[in-house]
């Protein structure tokens, strides 16, 4: 979608943001909610090592394929951990939340912590910048027709192609996501820099070392190296599925800003997300990121208020007359494909 459906901003909006995020803080959703990170903790991390603790009772069975799907989805849930510490949701301090996003990243999933959040602090500053935003830069995927007409070879054929092939692609996410942490812990620039910054550099290694050995090991010793492998392939295959399934409705399909756009927090935010209607099974299912629009808008809000502010939220964008995208989980796909549909259009076209 082009940014012909953004509005151009006027004098008065750069109070607009200030004046939502007093209505949101008088409301007090502000506060952090300990008590109920707390139980999120321990009922998630308790299933993912459960899970585990299964998987090295039932030994060398067929029985261990249905449990690596349910520890891809055990592995997925512990992400969305590791994205609430990324934004401070769980603690106000930068330590406690680090040390949480390290543990869920880098020890029990095997992601970089330390890439993810400078990934993830861009595409916030700028979502859905073609130019600014990493999740919309051109790869395995394209997102508007200049990166489409700049593909080639086997990258051209797949963008012709790539709504029908979103979802086989998105099963070799997670081995994606495992690659790109290795590269961002030990890639240099040219000049000897650090291509990635990251805080804690050394541990992250040691801590993703640790998650290969451990993952490795417990799989190769309960298992044949032929089921460990059949089990490794299912499970991380299903978990790349789930979390680009995850994160797909959010900005898919959406208005994409360019240069020439000048808008505000509030619009650059709103303008470019997408909420996903649903109860309390959508919310963990998508670990919160049904509230796109309101965690896009206070990233640092707990998981638990997002649900809260929505009403708040989407009343203010009303008032002010800002367009506030809802809909179905089906649907948000529905709209996703469309778009990667449509750019592949003129390399259809000849």
């Amino acid at each position: 979608m082009s940014s012909s459906t953004l509005t151009a901003p006027n004098a008065r909006r750069g109070s607009d943001y200030a004046r939502l995020s007093r209505r949101v803080a008088e409301a007090g959703l502000f506060d952090r909610r300990p008590g109920r990170y707390a139980v999120r903790i321990a009922l998630t991390l308790g299933a993912f090592l459960a899970g585990w603790a299964l998987v090295a009772a039932v030994g060398d069975s067929w029985w261990q394929l249905p449990l690596a799907v349910v520890m891809a989805v055990a592995t997925t849930q512990v992400a969305f951990l590791g994205h609430d510490a990324g934004h401070r949701q769980m603690f106000r301090r930068r330590g406690p939340s680090e040390a949480a996003g390290l543990v869920a990243g880098n020890l029990a999933v095997g992601l970089s912590y330390g890439w993810w959040v400078d990934k993830h602090n861009r595409h916030h500053a700028n979502p859905n910048h073609a130019d600014e935003d990493p999740d919309v830069g051109a790869g395995a995927l394209v997102w508007t027709y200049e990166q489409a007409r700049a593909t080639r070879g086997l990258s051209r054929w797949v963008a012709r192609r790539q709504a029908w092939l979103f979802f086989p692609m998105l099963l070799l996410e997670g081995l994606a996501l495992h690659v790109a942490s290795v590269r961002a812990l030990t890639g240099r620039e040219p000049d000897g820099r650090w291509r990635v910054p990251m805080r804690h550099r050394a541990v992250e290694a040691v801590l993703l070392a640790a998650h290969v050995v451990g993952y490795v090991g417990l799989l190769l010793a309960v298992m044949s190296p032929g089921r460990a492998l059949l089990f490794a392939a299912v499970h991380q295959g299903l978990f790349g599925l789930y979390m680009g399934c995850a994160f797909a409705p959010n900005h898919k399909g959406m208005p994409m800003p360019t240069a020439d756009d000048q808008l505000d927090y509030l619009r650059k935010q709103v303008l470019t997300a997408r909420n996903v209607r649903g109860g309390r099974f959508v919310d963990l299912a998508l670990g919160g990121l049904n509230y796109q629009i309101e965690h896009h808008l206070f990233p640092n809000l707990p998981r638990a208020n997002l649900r809260r502010a929505q009403p708040l939220v989407r009343a203010y964008c009303a008032e002010q007359g800002v367009p506030y995208a809802e809909t179905g989980l089906v649907e948000s796909y529905r709209q996703a494909l469309a778009h990667l549909h449509d750019v592949g259009r003129p390399l259809r076209a000849g």
